[in-house]
């Protein structure tokens, strides 16, 4: 579950800081020296503090992160239209590169385009020259007698000797689409389709083998392999390559090489299940039968589009979706071999281990070779309780069980197992790899097996803090590993730690943690990076909370970086703006420390003399985390500057980042303890002098609509509004993998799924509330608004506001919606708050 206002659809390019001086009228406005306007707004910026510290209930630790900023007024436009988005330059690094640019080869080379479309190869020295790969002219589509063909994506062999082009892109679930495959041959620019294209595109994935140039692909759910020779004999045109088909089974219910729906969207993150191994000889891949998981009907009143063109009946889209107590998809893992090279000596394994779950009881959660030949696959049950981790030596389709996952095993608690994918091979003078497990403290932390079958870790990072977004790269030529550490917990910096000099017993015996940092840590920061393939590069970018910034990085040269994109125009424009006050701050709930945004009006009156209405806005998922200090420039921002609203975003407990005694409290039990956190923190901010009681409320969307409709059911008498976008209202209809990973399955946790509903809805009658659903839902189906609207019914409770966007998706995008939302909330604030929230009250 992702939230369509927090994660993948508008968090791009947002995060807050600001101090404004109050904004003048044109007539009025006086015209002062800079250096009195600079003294003048440092006097505003400590006055403000010390009010924000004196108007303060609680004690906790401050970050306030302000800047000098304009007059000009926030408008929703300006938040919407890509005003405040950063650039950032996408590159891809190049695997093996054999181009030269500018004496330098292999590692270190990337690919990008440029504004005529052309692909280039660069290198991350400085100063170095740039080769073009290929100019858009050269790549014709064959079946339009030399028409350029238009891309939308594009992959280089690790040889280099050919791209890979998507076209004829169609958008299926959160990651995955189809489209029409065609290879580039540089040599003679030959273009020509991997499989002849259709309409509809039908190809669902499309991979290179990670050395040479075979390709795997998936069609109409069947995994297919194209031979590098084969690929080599074809010439310029509209006929293909020849294919081998490796399985015969593929359906609208049986998967291979991609995930179905809920793998796709709960387990993998991505539209692949297929995995080559490092020789580029064995591919394995998921196979998953959705034949026994009940359907579930989407109906579109307005396929079209167009609301003046009605369609007399709906279009029905019928997609399997499992859902809590119900059949699951029945997960299998298969090998593929390419003997000597030649497809038509290929032979397909079925995997198999000694104890090994019952199908109907298996999730698989990671498949990742560990070793040239070495297939690792990690598979827990339904509930994420108990799991293992199984090792295929040397190409065997026989299994060892090497890892014991769970309570009994490596979290050695009674919270779930996450689901990850961070298994990274080690080569050595024994085989080993890399994993981020959880320490006896309940922190993950990256450890290394070695051998492959060890059952036990040599731990090469450690703390009480998490390593975030698993491992970001290996340099196996000096024995070092680079990380993610959100550490603090708030923030992200980039880290390396040393690896055994040796991965036999001796040098294992001997090992001690080596860990350095590599970012700046003595101010927040939010960074992100991508390395090289051999890991003597790196690609930097700082998203906060500053205005981002981007850099290429070569390992010991960091003064000699290549800076890609610094976003001088926009902190040029950030600066004529009038920006918020932001601190990053902790409240205390029944105990324990929680993470806290708050989003202040930039001339915030502490006095008490104006009273400020308080809106949180948590995400509050399991594992998730909103209170960071991404930099932002979002709606929370247009409502602090011009509305006059303190928004808050705490991370209570059940989220991520901060160890696993701190999520694990939720388990069985979704939507107490969040409530019970954010209502605190309301009753935190509520003694403060500037805040007006009367005028607190909270919204969220998807998991935060969940959050939002559960505090508004608890009746608080502090929480008095609330707005709610596509919430789960009962986990028994939200999708199986996710909800049983933390509630358990309904027969086994039957009174933890009763009280997790929204159930009390006469509490709504005491507060004002919003509500609002896409039609077209796939992910947190409309359903769960529908049961809460009929319980209103029921109920007769009648003061709510509610609003069904036409055919709409989890994510609000297309025809309008996501910017019509958040105009419809700003009339439901306006009509309930005031235009501009502050009051006097002398």
């Amino acid at each position: 579950m992702e939230a369509g206002n927090t994660r993948d659809d508008a968090e791009d390019g947002e995060d807050q800081q600001g101090f404004s001086y109050p904004r003048f009228s044109k007539r009025s406005r006086p015209r002062q020296p800079k250096l009195f306007i600079f003294i003048l707004c440092c006097i505003l910026l400590a006055a403000t503090v010390i009010g924000i510290l004196a108007g303060s209930g609680f004690q906790a630790p401050l970050t306030v992160y302000s800047r000098k900023g304009g007059t000009r007024h926030l408008t929703m436009d300006h938040i919407f239209n890509g005003t405040f988005t950063p650039a950032i330059e996408n590159i891809a690094w190049v695997k093996e590169g054999e181009y030269d640019c500018s004496g330098d080869s292999g590692d270190g080379i990337y690919s990008t385009r440029n504004y005529e479309g052309d692909i280039i190869l660069r290198s991350a020295i400085a100063n170095s020259s740039e080769r073009v790969l290929v100019t858009v002219s050269d790549i014709n589509d064959p079946d339009s007698f030399g028409s350029p063909l238009s891309f939308v994506d594009w992959k280089l062999s690790p040889d280099t000797q050919y791209l890979l082009l998507k076209t004829s892109y169609r958008k299926l679930w959160r990651h995955s689409s189809y489209g029409n495959y065609y290879l580039h041959r540089l040599s003679d620019h030959s273009t020509f389709p991997l499989r002849r294209p259709e309409t509809p595109s039908k190809i669902a994935y499309a991979e290179w083998s990670p050395k040479g140039h075979h390709v795997a692909y998936v069609y109409s759910n069947d995994l297919f392999v194209v031979d590098a020779s084969e690929i080599d004999a074809t010439n310029a045109g509209p006929l293909s390559p020849r294919s081998t088909r490796v399985t015969t089974d593929g359906s609208s219910n049986v998967f291979n090489g991609v995930p179905d729906w809920v793998y796709e969207e709960e387990v993998f993150q991505s539209n692949a299940a297929l995995w080559w191994n490092p020789l580029g000889d064995t591919i394995a891949f998921l196979r998953s039968d959705e034949t026994d998981v009940k359907d579930y009907t989407l109906q579109y009143y307005n396929p079209s589009g167009e609301a003046m063109d009605p369609e007399p009946y709906p279009q029905n889209f019928v997609m399997k979706y499992p859902k809590p107590g119900t059949p699951n998809p029945l997960a299998t893992v298969h090998t593929y071999s390419l003997s000597h090279g030649r497809t038509n000596d290929a032979l397909v394994s079925d995997l198999t281990w000694p104890g090994a779950m019952p199908l109907t009881d298996r999730i698989i959660l990671e498949v990742a070779w560990v070793g040239d030949n070495d297939l690792l696959i990690k598979e827990v049950d339904r509930a994420a309780r108990r799991g293992s981790v199984v090792i295929f030596e040397n190409g065997n389709n026989k299994g060892k069980v090497t890892r014991v996952l769970g309570e009994e095993g490596e979290e050695g608690d009674a919270g779930w197992i996450d689901h990850s994918q961070n298994a990274i091979p080690i080569p050595g003078d024994i085989p080993a790899y890399l994993d981020v497990v959880p320490t006896k403290d309940g922190y993950p932390h990256i450890a290394l097996f070695s051998p492959v079958t060890a059952s036990e870790p040599i731990w090469i990072t450690e703390g009480e803090w998490e390593v975030a977004s698993g491992i970001s790269g290996v340099d196996l030529k000096n024995g070092i590993v680079y990380f993610m550490a959100a550490k603090p917990s708030m923030e992200r910096h980039l880290y390396s730690a040393r690896l055994p000099s040796s991965t036999s017993s001796s040098g294992l015996d001997a090992f001690q943690v080596d860990m350095q940092v590599l970012t700046d840590v003595t101010k927040p920061g939010y960074y992100m990076t991508s390395f090289s393939p051999l890991a003597g590069y790196y690609m930097l970018i700082n998203v906060g909370p500053d205005v981002p910034w981007q850099k290429l990085v070569k390992i010991g040269q960091e003064e000699e970086a290549i800076i890609l994109s610094d976003n001088a125009a926009l902190n040029q424009t950030s600066s004529e703006f009038c920006l918020p006050i932001v601190t990053y701050t902790t409240v205390e709930s029944d105990g324990v420390e929680l993470n806290v945004i708050e989003t202040m009006p930039p001339n915030l009156d502490t006095s008490g003399r104006k009273k400020y209405p308080v809106l949180l806005n948590p995400y509050g998922g399991p594992n998730s985390q909103t209170a960071d200090v991404r930099f932002r420039r979002d709606w929370h921002h247009y409502l602090a500057c011009e509305k006059k609203i303190i928004v808050l975003t705490v991370d209570g407990r059940g989220t991520g980042l901060k160890g696993r005694k701190f999520r694990n409290v939720i388990r069985d039990d979704l939507g107490r303890y969040e409530v019970i956190d954010q209502v605190n923190a309301a009753r935190e901010w509520a003694k403060k002098r500037y805040v007006d009681i009367k005028r607190i409320g909270i919204w969220g969307w998807s998991y935060g609509g969940f959050l939002t409709s559960k505090v508004i059911e608890a009746d608080s008498g502090v929480i008095s509004l609330g707005m709610a976008v596509a919430p789960v209202t009962n986990w028994l209809y939200y999708d199986s993998i996710y909800t049983e990973r933390y509630m358990s399955t309904p027969a086994d946790n039957p009174d933890g799924y009763v009280s997790s509903a929204v159930n009390n809805v006469t509490a709504f009658e005491h507060a004002d509330f919003l509500l609002a659903h896409g039609s077209g839902d796939d992910n947190v189906h409309y359903a769960n608004t529908a049961n809460l609207l009929e319980k209103f019914t029921q109920a007769d409770v009648r003061n709510f506001r509610f609003r069904m966007f036409t055919d709409s998706n989890h994510a609000m995008s297309g025809r309008h919606a996501y910017r019509e939302l958040y105009e419809y909330l700003n009339t439901f604030l306006d009509e309930k708050w005031g235009k501009k929230g502050s009051s006097n009250q002398l």
